[in-house]
């Protein structure tokens, strides 16, 4: 009797289904206009959730530029959202080199302190090649290898002795490279940065790019020799790995206590300076984006809600012009539940095509940027499930009405129907 029972369900699915393409074939226009809203609606969902999920995946693995456990002091946040802060940042006094040292020598849990000064954008030359001017000056100590999880390539990195006899020697980033020696063996040649000769001494494993850009457009010279060139007036940015995940908190609590003694900003006031690690800038883009997500949800279901009235309107249609079909099949034996099965899954299903349609053309719009930023392509395949979802929720409740009306029809009196 079970097995009776799911047969009968799947034939009348199936004769819903034949019905459903029936009524498309017999009403393209009519049927492509009602759905517009469905498709407009998943589209929207879809295409912004795949878009961010495209976007979060870019960054996720583009913000991993510190190593594990690490952090970074700046004047200024590493992300800044318009111009109301502004002034409150720019007021803030430099991190200067001195302070910079008092923490790199008292802090007694990090693993390795790093202090950092970049400038940019430079162009770099050798020979007659000369890459783009998109080329940043950083200058850094030993140290920095670590924080920065900069891999050595080829060559060697810096040396303590670089940095104080302030040698001007330079690491190149793998595009700078590249650019600069496609057929050559890059260690021991010298490369011009702004009109001085630089002995390049080693090679930075590819990083990767960031939003269609390329991180490993720099070149890496002694701290010392940079500020002797570019100038001591500038705030400078401290790198600072803990020695393990256990130890990290730890390790910011004492950093951010050195420093705050150093700068002597008054116990109780906020820190002068930003903190900020992989994980921060990842949570801060997440939160960006939430507004987006939401209102873009916002927005889907507005069209959604629209689509559905669509939905209805044909299906009230389509019970009035099939009245006489709908008495025929209770003459010959149809029940109620029958016609209302028969019309509420129609609802459905009609729904799920501009569904389906919406969702392939959202996946296929999102990974468009995926296709800028030369990524891989993402399903979100939580949000196609849940754009399902919806879709199966639009037919059912607007598609309600319209089969309770089908299933209400008298035989006698829609047998007379013309």
């Amino acid at each position: 009797m079970a097995n009776s029972g799911w047969k009968i369900l799947w034939f009348e699915i199936v004769e819903s289904l034949i019905m459903v393409w029936d009524s498309v074939k017999a009403n393209k226009l009519r049927t492509f206009l009602t759905l517009i809203g469905i498709i407009v609606g998943v589209f929207s969902i879809i295409v912004v959730m795949t878009g961010v999920r495209v976007l979060q995946k870019n960054v996720e693995s583009s913000l991993n530029f510190l190593g594990a456990n690490t952090f970074q002091i700046q004047k200024y946040p590493a992300v800044m959202i318009g111009h109301s802060n502004w002034a409150k940042y720019r007021n803030r006094k430099d991190i200067t080199y001195e302070q910079a040292i008092y923490v790199a020598k008292n802090a007694t849990l990090p693993e390795a302190v790093a202090i950092q000064a970049w400038t940019g954008p430079k162009i770099i030359q050798y020979g007659d090649l000369r890459t783009n001017p998109n080329i940043i000056i950083q200058g850094e100590m030993p140290e920095g290898f670590i924080t920065n999880n900069w891999t050595i390539q080829e060559g060697r990195a810096l040396f303590e002795d670089d940095l104080e006899f302030s040698r001007f020697v330079a690491v190149l980033g793998a595009n700078v490279a590249k650019k600069l020696f496609p057929n050559t063996d890059p260690i021991g040649k010298k490369v011009k940065i702004d009109g001085y000769d630089f002995l390049v001494i080693g090679v930075i494993k590819e990083l990767g790019g960031m939003f269609g850009g390329q991180a490993d457009n720099f070149v890496v010279i002694p701290l010392t020799t940079f500020l002797n060139l570019y100038g001591k007036d500038r705030s400078l940015n401290i790198l600072v790995k803990a020695k393990s995940r256990e130890l990290y908190d730890e390790t910011v609590e004492q950093v951010t206590a050195l420093l705050r003694a150093v700068r002597k900003v008054p116990p109780g006031a906020e820190n002068d300076f930003e903190i900020f690690s992989n994980e921060s800038l990842i949570k801060q883009f997440n939160d960006l984006t939430f507004a987006l997500r939401v209102g873009a949800l916002v927005v889907s279901m507005i069209a959604l809600v629209a689509a559905g009235v669509g939905i209805m309107n044909i299906m009230l249609v389509s019970v009035t012009e099939r009245t006489r079909e709908i008495g025929i099949r209770k003459a010959v034996g149809a029940t109620k539940r029958n016609i209302l099965t028969q019309f509420l899954f129609e609802a459905i299903a009609l729904s799920q095509f501009g569904g389906i349609i919406g969702i392939i053309l959202g996946v296929i719009g999102g990974n468009t940027l995926a296709l800028i930023l030369k990524t891989t392509p993402i399903i979100p395949y939580d949000w196609v499930i849940l754009g399902f979802v919806i879709c199966s929720a639009v037919g059912i409740i607007f598609g309600v009405y319209p089969a309770w009306k089908a299933a209400s029809v008298d035989p006698v009196e829609s047998l007379r129907y013309e």
